[in-house]
């Protein structure tokens, strides 16, 4: 990964001889035990320059299709071109095919002016697949309107049109090789003379094997002036099918037929012209020369692809994630990842490294664990936690085959497909939502009994969720010191808080409450018996003592004498402390008349009468 060097990402540039390019892609690649074969027909009933007077193309043709039992299909491609700006829809096998790619190109024609060819491509590998060998038709193609529109394509003799199948398929026995596909539409002619195409990029581990094939239209066994096909400025043949000064003349060379009129389905071995260790191929096509008269004659060749077969054995490290979990107020991430060396030719080392970012900052490490093959994959989890300074919303990305400084140790066959990212959300402490006070009254120093269930009164929750009750927010963080019995807690301070945790889908709520103590009315009975047989002996008035712990209780008899003066630590036995009669004995049975001053804000002093009987 980010390297200068990288192995097979191929840029070509087509230069002509007045200097300008023209980018061409790679249009597919395959990596395996692969290799290819190509058949197809044209549509021209004969070659343009040898029967100079028809200006038609057929209805149809066909072609055959033999792959070895041995082989498996594994992907077809149809091609079809002609004069004009293309037909998109045409039958293959009386199947309706519309074209994915479209090319065109022109030509600019002293007499006629511009001269427009195409060429579509359409991938047809579930149909070939299914149907495997036999015989294949093309029909449908319909370039009659340019042709009568325009005379100069019929009266130059570039009226064409035909058709071609690529099938890759895979077998056993064979090398493991990667096949790539480049597609466009080029042109040399009498105004270009000469093409050159410049494959970078490449490291060549192992040539045996090697070779290159091309799709071109519109050549003419006819006019071989100044042709020729050069790899690395080695002249290139195929006699007899391809003289080396007549490369584009309608031929296939995997039938071995001449009769393609206007069509070349050519492929060549060049493990002679290439050499381990080149990282270039350089393609030229030449065109044009003077005939025994002196005069200057030039075939119009347009080439349509280029495909190459080299057994070149890389690994190809692909990363992705599969899936990211997150966890409530935690800054640990899960990531579930899977390595894989699909599109490879080579095994995947075991320790090849990986490489986590948060917003491009390196924050985990880890390895492959097994050595993959070629098609194989592994899946593996590793928990990283987030630094505090990455924001909640951030980008992770892992990516194979970086050491942590965005260094690969691994040379791969793709060394742009190493990175897999996915937006993560991490999940904060959810904020505390304030629920109205929840107050019992005080059992006696500021102390009471509480259902912390009426709170969920108050809450719209799912009760399908687990709820938890805590006494502080700390212990509810970690989940510790749970309260057991919520419908009977007793609080331990006045205006206390009660914490709610209430678990949801994503993580969970947590609700506050405050636990309020208040002093109710006292209940103040009308009679008691101070006679010590231990029931109803004192003046017991109901929430008073240790509640209004700064009351003052004062007693007179029925003549409006103070007989006694309590507080809370001393409760009225039917006694006296005032005056001078009667002093710590039990007084009269008789009504008494009370003031009651709780010395509390919220009441007024309670007065009334008690009866004392004995």
């Amino acid at each position: 990964m980010y390297r200068n060097n990288t192995i097979f990402a191929f840029l070509f540039f087509v230069c002509i001889n007045n200097g300008l390019c023209q980018d061409i892609d790679l249009f597919q690649q395959f990596n395996g035990r692969y290799d290819y074969t190509a058949i197809g027909n044209t549509l021209n009933p004969e070659e343009n320059n040898i029967v100079r007077d028809f200006c038609e193309i057929l209805p149809e043709s066909e072609a055959q299709l033999t792959i070895n039992s041995s082989h498996t299909i594994v992907a077809a491609y149809l091609y079809w071109a002609g004069s004009g700006a293309g037909d998109l829809e045409v039958n293959f096998n009386n199947q309706t095919i519309n074209a994915e790619e479209t090319y065109t190109i022109d030509y600019e024609d002293p007499n006629y002016g511009t001269l427009t060819y195409f060429s579509c491509v359409a991938n047809v590998s579930n149909y070939v697949i299914s149907q495997g060998n036999g015989i294949y038709e093309f029909s449908g193609l319909d370039i009659s309107d340019t042709l009568s529109s325009n005379s100069g394509y019929c009266n130059n003799r570039t009226n064409f049109a035909g058709w071609s199948l690529y099938v890759i398929y895979e077998d056993s026995s064979l090398p493991i090789n990667q096949i790539n596909i480049f597609q466009g539409l080029e042109i040399i002619n009498r105004n270009i003379q000469e093409k050159v195409i410049l494959l970078e990029d490449i490291n060549v581990l192992d040539n045996i094997g090697a070779k290159i094939g091309f799709l071109a239209w519109e050549g003419d066994s006819l006019l071989n002036y100044g042709e020729s096909l050069l790899i690395n400025n080695n002249l290139l043949s195929n006699p007899p099918l391809n003289p080396s000064d007549n490369a584009f003349n309608g031929t296939n060379s995997f039938t071995n037929s001449n009769t393609l009129y206007n069509c070349d389905l050519d492929v060549y071995n060049i493990q002679n012209n290439i050499a381990i260790g080149d990282t270039s191929v350089e393609i030229k096509l030449t065109t044009g020369g003077f005939d025994s008269n002196g005069i200057f004659q030039a075939d119009l060749i347009i080439l349509n692809n280029i495909i190459t077969v080299l057994n070149i054995q890389l690994p190809d490290a692909i990363i992705s994630i599969n899936d990211t979990t997150v966890f409530c107020n935690n800054r640990n991430v899960e990531v579930d990842y899977t390595v894989s060396n699909f599109n490879s030719t080579d095994i995947l080392p075991s320790n090849t490294p990986i490489a986590f970012y948060a917003n491009n900052e390196l924050i985990a490490q880890s390895y492959t664990q097994n050595t993959l093959n070629v098609g194989a994959s592994e899946s593996n989890t590793i928990q990283i936690t987030i630094p505090e300074n990455i924001p909640l919303d951030f980008t992770l990305t892992a990516v194979v085959d970086d050491d942590g400084t965005g260094v690969g140790i691994i040379t791969e066959l793709n060394e742009l497909n190493n990175t897999s990212q996915n937006d993560v959300s991490l999940i904060p402490f959810p904020e505390v939502i304030d629920l109205p006070d929840l107050s019992n009254c005080d059992e006696g120093f500021d102390s009471a009994h509480f259902d912390l269930t009426h709170l969920l009164n108050n809450i719209n929750y799912d009760p399908n969720f687990n709820v938890s009750y805590y006494t502080t927010l700390e212990d509810l963080y970690n989940d510790d010191n749970e309260v057991l019995t919520p419908t009977n807690h007793k609080n331990t301070q006045n205006q206390q808080y009660i914490y709610i945790k209430i678990e949801n889908s994503i993580c969970f709520d947590i609700f506050r409450s405050k636990l309020i103590v208040k002093n109710c009315p006292p209940y103040i009975p009308e009679v008691f018996t101070p006679n010590n047989d231990g029931y109803n002996d004192w003046f017991n008035i109901q929430g008073l003592y240790n509640i209004f712990e700064n009351h003052k209780l004062l007693i007179y008899n029925r003549y409006g004498t103070l007989i006694f003066e309590g507080n809370n630590n001393l409760p009225w036995q039917g006694k006296a402390n005032k005056g001078i009669n009667n002093k710590g004995k039990i007084l009269p049975v008789g009504t008494y008349y009370y003031i009651l001053y709780l010395n509390d804000s919220n009441y007024k002093p309670i007065t009334g009468w008690v009866y004392l009987n004995k």
